[in-house]
Parts: structure tokens; C-alpha cells; sequence
């Protein structure tokens, strides 16, 4: 007797599809168990002790340690250089005597570079020669030593104005005592340099002007 006997026909329909359905189910099974049978590890829950297969407990991996903070060196810092200490310029020399345009402190001084012309007109003999001496003395530049014709009144240092004869003869006749006077006519084509033309009040007078 058929295991869907006295069944209707749609049942019996049913009944042959729920098998079907079985022996797929069974032959999914097989396969299934087949091909995970082999495989002889297992998932390790975390927290535990992974064994082998011989039952030795393998031992855990050390934990990473945490780097070692590296204390950074300490920073050197050079000392600051000290700046050179800045030197003073050195102090203007001043001018030599002597020499134009070069005045110094002595302003007589300053002028005895010009040259120095001395003419005797006195009939005191060798008063030129005394006065020249007395001017080479001092520093005087004397060039010249002669007698002038003709008759004046007193002792003048003759200059030609706006040039270097003025100051020098000016300082001349302070330091000796006499005049200084620009050039009258019959001297002006002279050669260069104060012109001292001595009388006989010379003598009189000394460096001093008294």
C-alpha cells in the first residue's frame, strides 16, 4: 500500500514536494559536514590562552611597550657676544705752523712762510743786516737784504692787498712794533713778499711795540 494511498491528488502533490524538498536539505547537510570535518581549528574566544594541539599552552605575546618618552637635550644657548666697543676717532691733529693756509694757534707764526724783504732807509750802517737777524730769529723767511734810496718817515711793512703778504706783514709789524701798510706806487712791481723798510726810529722800538 502507497505511503500517499487514499490521499487526493493534490495532497499527494504536496506530499511528493516536502520530500523533494528533504532529501535536498539532507544531501546540503552531507556536503556541508564533508568539507568542515577536516578543519581542526577552532576560533580562540578572546581573553584566553590559545593551546595546541598536544595541549601545551603557547605563550602570549608580549605587549608592545610604550615608547620611552626621549627627554629632548637641553638647548644650549651661546652667550651673546659683546660688541667691540666702538672707538672714538682720533683727534684732528692741528696745523703746522708756518705753512699757508694752515693756520695754528700762534696766528703770528701762522704767516712766517711768506717771504721777507728787508731795505735799510737810514744812514745807520748795517741797521738791515741787525733787523734781518731779528727776523730769522723769530722764524721770519727773509730773502733780501739791501738799502732804499729816498727819504720816508718812520719803519713800514709794505703788502700787496688780498693776498698772503697782508696777514704775514700785519703780524710781522705787531710782533716787532712798526707799522704795516698796503704798497705805494714806486714798490709795487717788487717781487713777491713783505717789504720792511727800516728808519732810524727802528732801534727805538723793540718786540713789544713800547
Amino acid at each position: 500500500m502507497s505511503l500517499f494511498s487514499g490521499l487526493s491528488r493534490p495532497m499527494k502533490a504536496a506530499g511528493l514536494a516536502l520530500v523533494g524538498v528533504a532529501v535536498i536539505a539532507a544531501v546540503i547537510g552531507g556536503i556541508t559536514l564533508t568539507s568542515g570535518g577536516g578543519d581542526s581549528d577552532t576560533a580562540t574566544p578572546p581573553g584566553t590562552t590559545p593551546t595546541s594541539s598536544d595541549g601545551a599552552t603557547q605563550p602570549s605575546s608580549p605587549a608592545p611597550s610604550s615608547p620611552s618618552a626621549s627627554t629632548p637635550p637641553a638647548s644650549s644657548s651661546a652667550p651673546p657676544s659683546s660688541a667691540p666697543a666702538s672707538s672714538a676717532p682720533p683727534a684732528s691733529q692741528p696745523g703746522q705752523t708756518g705753512q699757508p693756509g694752515q693756520p695754528g694757534g700762534d696766528q703770528q707764526a701762522s704767516h712766517k712762510w711768506v717771504t721777507v724783504r728787508v731795505y735799510n732807509n737810514s744812514t745807520i750802517q748795517g741797521l738791515a743786516e741787525q733787523a734781518a737777524k731779528d727776523f730769522r730769529a723769530s722764524g721770519w723767511n727773509v730773502s733780501e737784504v739791501k738799502g732804499y734810496p729816498g727819504r720816508l718817515p718812520e719803519t713800514v711793512a709794505y703788502y700787496r692787498p688780498g693776498t698772503d703778504e697782508e696777514a704775514a706783514a700785519k703780524a710781522l709789524a705787531l710782533e716787532f712794533g712798526f707799522r704795516a701798510e698796503p704798497r705805494f706806487k714806486e714798490i709795487e712791481n717788487i717781487g713777491p713778499g713783505v717789504i720792511v723798510i727800516l728808519t732810524k726810529d727802528y732801534k727805538t722800538n723793540d718786540k713789544d711795540g713800547s
